[in-house]
């Protein structure tokens, strides 16, 4: 076996069900991780391995990853400085019930934002 072909049967073995993906994103709207603007959803998290589970849960569903950029550093305490992470994708869910769940308990503002 090669090791393309090995990758490819990891992948396939760890793929997430589209139910997983859909309750994974709705957490993140929940908890002001994730917002939606037009047919594009913008996650924000301090955390890299978030953004990889949101790239597969987007994949998943459908979708696909534009860009993940580092948008700066974020004050966690006292002493303490992170990296802030925006991963921008693309879901065409025009009427889906991802959307109406966001218009329902999402917000237009991340848990990240500074605007007062």
């Amino acid at each position: 076996m090669t090791l393309c072909s090995e990758s490819a049967e990891k992948k396939a073995d760890r793929m997430m069900l589209p139910i997983a993906a859909e309750k994974k994103i709705k957490a993140w709207i929940r908890s002001r991780h994730l917002i939606c603007s037009g047919n594009f959803y913008l996650f924000e998290s301090v955390d890299y391995s978030a953004v990889e589970r949101f790239t597969e849960c987007v994949e998943t569903l459908g979708g696909s990853l534009i860009e993940v950029n580092s948008v700066g550093r974020i004050w966690m305490g006292n002493h303490r400085q992170v990296v802030l992470f925006r991963a921008k994708a693309s879901l065409c869910t025009p009427c889906h019930e991802l959307k109406q769940y966001w218009i329902k308990y999402g917000s237009f503002r991340t848990r990240f934002d500074e605007r007062v």
